[in-house]
């Protein structure tokens, strides 16, 4: 699959990604994007997804687990850097389909820092695969 032009901002929020993530790592650098990557593999709950996100995107310790939280730290300038970022969640396909309702809030989540980013000149990017 081929990795989009990172700086375009009308492009980035959330796309599906197959195949290896890895390459998604190597653009994000030479874009001189932050880059983030989960594995959700395993991942069979609520707490489990917010744990996980949190390890991958590497939240700070004070983190509240939460939707709203998420949200929270998504949109702050801390975590996108200066330039914007892109995060690649591995393993996706499991949790999706046992937990369609929490995964359609997740995604919502993603969407939306997307636009609030892409409103500041700032591209994010989130890659599922």
């Amino acid at each position: 699959m081929k990795i989009p032009d990172l700086h375009d901002l009308e492009l980035s929020g959330v796309h599906a990604w197959s195949g290896d993530v890895q390459p998604l790592a190597a653009a994000a650098a030479a874009a001189k994007l932050r880059h983030f990557a989960a594995d959700l593999k395993g991942v069979d709950s609520k707490a489990a997804l917010l744990a996980a996100i949190a390890k991958g995107l590497r939240l700070p310790e004070h983190f509240g687990s939460n939707w709203d939280a998420l949200a929270d730290s998504l949109e702050d300038g801390d975590f996108v850097g200066n330039n914007g970022c892109v995060i690649a969640l591995a393993h996706a396909g499991p949790y999706r389909k046992a937990h369609g309702v929490d995964w359609t809030t997740f995604e919502d989540i993603l969407a939306e820092a997307a636009d609030y980013w892409r409103e500041r000149h700032k591209p994010f990017w989130t890659f599922v695969s």
